[in-house]
């Protein structure tokens, strides 16, 4: 925990000194005459004036008295008493279309964001309001403060966007241009929740407007898109900024703050936790503990002027998966990182049982060891890309694979990752969707009967083939290169391309003994993929080859950390 108490004159952190006073159906009428509804918090006493943290999403605030435990994953505010006790007002908004509020929901549209910006401004002007507003909450609360810190409000004051997109397109809906199903599957959940109510309840909203149908419509990167994307008026964000991602939220927000943190140029921290699972992401923001620790001394430092250590923070932190360290860096990424190759190479490797059994070598493949192909879809799929095993349901075993023999020492990678990938497809498109795991040991007796070793998912990657060509000059850096996905070209059959794979980053340690594994295949499996999952299109139906030899090198490129500077 940060300073608890006084130092001078100046205090350090908001103290718990007042009772909460809770105001239902506020209603602020936005230019156009909609009326956005509105639930206030705010400290019971008469005279004093407070600095407002301000909330918003299509969850709707009536329910924000539910348990805050994984069986409402919406509930999403933080704990809101326990600020309001400390001094702050805190207003939680229903988005256009939502909840109690008028007009018609549009997702993030750009009549949204300007909702916000009035909200804003009507809060500074209440006599309860010192004038000084922050933005608070997680996923959908965190896309809304990227998108109204783009609108200039002038008495936003601060954001801190938890687990939040800066871009719907690449970081939740189509993953390198490849169709991901979870936002359709979100919205019916959320339409559902807006309109369902008890028996003789208060009647619930319709959200009549079809997000799915315009998602599958808008399956490149056009204006739909770019009016929801923060990234592309990065530049107006002026205000102080503590972005808090995590490494375990690859394919749904780990590269919203990372690239939202990146895009923008004022005052800024970066937090990335290495919390285990989505879930623990989720349950984290709902903990005193957590709020007590990370955002409070941010708020209480720009909402406040407190002396809560906040100031004193490195601009970077990151905590390292399987290391139990955090580093305290001054950017992001680390320059100080070697890209070091990983060679993919014929194999085999005798340790997994897959498709191909391929090697991944720090050593460079010779002109001999031509390519490794694969037919799909495969006979022996059974929910996605998974197949059955010895012991059940394997995720690797019809993939192909290229695996790094045990690990001499500890291997620390943190940055970026790219995989460069000399391949052919006798169709005119493919998908590349990549894996990286730290493979366990295995027992000789579970090799002999083909059972697959067990294995940790590091991070992933993802790329429609058609749109390799399309890159972003000006956005693109040497290893994360950056797509405009906006203009597909076919492959011409049986043509050999380098594509270059964006493989999330990562502050991982991997340990001796160890393997690195990187697995390609074009699918992938709600079984091991969460909801981020990719249908498989009909479509996909063909033979891909991938080079790995002198004249066409295909490696993974690892940000490694050198070993004499790692420090706790």
């Amino acid at each position: 925990m940060m300073a608890t108490k006084r130092s001078g004159a100046v205090p350090t952190v908001s103290e718990p000194r007042y009772k909460v006073k809770k105001t239902e159906d506020i209603h602020v009428v936005m230019p156009d005459g909609v009326r956005i509804a509105l639930c206030i918090w705010q400290p019971d006493v008469e005279g004093e004036n407070f600095p407002t943290l301000y909330a918003a999403s299509p969850y709707q605030w009536q329910y924000d008295d539910v348990p805050a435990i994984p069986l409402f994953p919406w509930r999403e505010t933080g704990p809101v008493d326990w600020y309001v006790e400390r001094g702050y007002v805190y207003v939680h908004a229903d988005v256009r279309g939502s909840g109690r509020s008028e007009g018609q929901f549009r997702f993030l549209s750009a009549t949204e964001q300007m909702d916000h910006y009035h909200v804003i401004e009507w809060i500074a002007k209440q006599p309860w309001s010192d004038g000084k507003i922050g933005g608070i909450g997680q996923s959908y609360f965190g896309f809304s403060q990227w998108l109204m810190a783009t609108t200039q409000p002038p008495h936003l004051t601060c954001i801190a966007p938890y687990d939040a997109l800066f871009d719907p397109y690449r970081g939740s809906s189509y993953h390198g241009g490849i169709y991901c199903a979870y936002r359709t599957n979100w919205y019916t959940g959320v339409r559902a929740n807006n309109l369902h109510r008890a028996a003789g309840g208060r009647q619930g909203k319709l959200m009549d407007w079809d997000l799915g149908l315009e998602l599958t419509r808008h399956n490149t990167y056009d204006d739909f898109w770019k009016e929801r994307a923060a990234i592309e008026r990065a530049d107006r964000i002026k205000i102080p900024v503590l972005s808090i991602g995590h490494w375990a939220k690859v394919g749904l927000h780990l590269r919203g703050n990372l690239e939202g943190f990146n895009a923008i140029d004022t005052e800024k921290k970066l937090l990335v936790t290495a919390a285990p699972t989505p879930r623990d992401v989720h349950h984290m923001y709902d903990t005193i503990a957590f709020h007590e620790t990370e955002l409070l001394p941010f708020y209480d430092h720009y909402l406040k002027g407190y002396r809560s250590g906040y100031d004193k923070l490195a601009a970077v932190r990151l905590e390292v998966r399987g290391a139990n360290m955090v580093r305290h860096e001054k950017e992001w990424p680390i320059r100080r990182a070697k890209y070091t190759s990983f060679y993919l190479r014929k194999g085999p490797s005798g340790a997994v049982t897959s498709l191909n059994d391929g090697a991944l070598s720090l050593d460079k493949p010779g002109k001999d060891e031509g390519s490794t192909s694969y037919s799909y879809p495969d006979e022996k799929w059974i929910n996605g890309v998974v197949a059955m095993g010895p012991d059940g349901p394997d995720p690797v075993r019809r993939v192909l694979t290229f695996t790094t023999p045990p690990l001499p020492e500890d291997l620390e990678v943190i940055g970026p990752i790219l995989l460069e990938l000399h391949a052919a497809s006798d169709q005119i498109d493919t998908d590349f969707i990549v894996k990286l795991s730290q493979q366990e040991p295995q027992s000789r007796a579970d090799r002999k009967r083909g059972v697959n070793p067990k294995f940790i998912n590091v991070s992933k990657g993802w790329l429609k083939a058609s749109h390799h060509t399309t890159k972003n000059a000006a956005r693109s850096r040497r290893y994360r290169p950056y797509y405009d996905h906006d203009d597909p070209r076919p492959l011409v059959p049986g043509q050999s391309y380098k594509f270059e794979i964006e493989i999330h980053p990562i502050a991982f340690l991997f340990k001796k003994g160890r393997r690195i594994r990187l697995e390609i295949v074009n699918g992938d499996s709600a079984a091991t993929d969460r909801g981020w999952v990719h249908p498989y299109h009909p479509d996909k139906r063909g033979s891909d080859t991938i080079h790995h030899h002198a004249a066409q090198p295909s490696r993974l490129l690892l940000p490694v950390m050198p070993a004499a500077r790692r420090k706790k």
